[in-house]
């Protein structure tokens, strides 16, 4: 099969040559996360009709509110990837610790860790608004055969050997990465099938749409209003079109697609930003420079830094190449007149 009627499964096992130093594991553990996908699709699909949407009534690690389909999209990940045996650990925004996993023959000789938010955006289930799971591959650097320690997660981003999202809305789809460009493949839920269909995905160098919130602006630094005020301001080309949906691969993929920026600084409210760099700001930087974007923290390169702790967060630039830059420029600028 060609073009947009090859499964993923073919598209796989055809560039089965990407996976660096891999015998097969990377290959399955995508497989694995495509049968996650599914049924975490038909959890989601169903949410209306059954006891599985609103709050679980616990928190998680971040001192959020956990949602039901938070606690079940982690259930599912989890033990999709524990059973096939492909990795030899896990970390999750909704766990305290990373989890070690055995073989069934109690050795830890799998080459993997993954780290995830298994669903993004989750609070907005309840309004059926789009929502999502993103995923992030290390080779393990730790010796095969020992138990995982925190030093094979605390990996920058530049280590990761494939990373992606899936997107559950109007259709849902896996758009990943392993480091030689960024295809999305769509399921037909008629056959439970993902279907290339959208081949060597692109971010245009500029766009026009700006994704932050803006009820925020007045807890933003200068170098973010600045180029707010500069988005907004009348010129040839400008203004720029705002929508923000809240969920992070929503406004990345629509992004990715349209040309544009997706922005979630520091604040008052959050000094050190929202997003978490090795569930949300790794992976989404990963694919987005694969597609031709720029990623940052404002200042520096999203996948240059070095991680200190699991939850750690970091503010975000995310988007067209342009756009990306300007923005920085907005901030260097600021930076240099306080």
């Amino acid at each position: 099969m060609e073009g947009r009627n090859k499964t993923l499964g073919e598209f796989i096992i055809e560039k089965q040559e990407d996976f660096k130093y891999s015998s097969g594991e990377l290959s399955r553990l995508i497989n694995s996360i495509r049968l996650a996908a599914k049924v975490v699709n038909h959890e989601v699909n169903k949410a209306g009709l059954v006891d599985i949407i609103g709050a679980f009534g616990e928190r998680n690690i971040q001192g959020e509110d956990q949602q039901k389909l938070d606690v079940y999209a982690n259930e599912i990940f989890m033990q999709t990837l524990i059973n096939r045996e492909i990795v030899c650990g896990i970390a999750s925004e909704e766990n305290d610790e990373y989890i070690t996993i055995k073989g069934q023959d109690g050795c830890h000789n799998n080459k993997y860790v993954v780290m995830m938010d298994p669903l993004d955006g989750s609070s907005n289930i309840d309004v059926n608004v789009s929502v999502g799971t993103i995923f992030s591959i290390y080779r393990r650097v730790t010796p095969e055969g020992t138990p995982v320690t925190t030093e094979d997660f605390l990996q920058p981003g530049i280590n990761q050997v494939a990373a992606g999202y899936v997107i559950y809305g109007t259709s849902t789809m896996i758009v990943y990465t392993t480091g030689n460009g960024v295809n999305g493949f769509t399921l037909n839920p008629a056959i439970g099938t993902f279907y290339l269909s959208h081949p060597n995905m692109e971010f245009p160098k500029d766009g026009n749409i700006y994704s932050i919130n803006e009820g925020n602006y007045v807890h933003f630094p200068q170098g973010v209003k600045n180029y707010i005020k500069y988005c907004q301001r009348e010129e040839e080309d400008r203004p720029y079109t705002s929508r923000y949906i809240g969920s992070l691969v929503s406004d990345i993929h629509r992004n990715m697609i349209k040309g544009g920026i997706y922005i979630y600084p520091t604040s008052a409210k959050a000094p050190n930003g929202k997003l978490r760099l090795l569930y949300e700001c790794n992976p989404m930087a990963f694919l987005t420079e694969q597609a031709g974007g720029k990623a940052s923290d404002g200042f520096n390169r999203i996948m240059e830094i070095k991680p200190t702790e699991l939850h750690q967060r970091v503010p975000f630039f995310c988007g067209s190449y342009n756009m990306v830059e300007k923005a920085e420029q907005f901030m260097r600028e600021a930076k240099e007149q306080e």
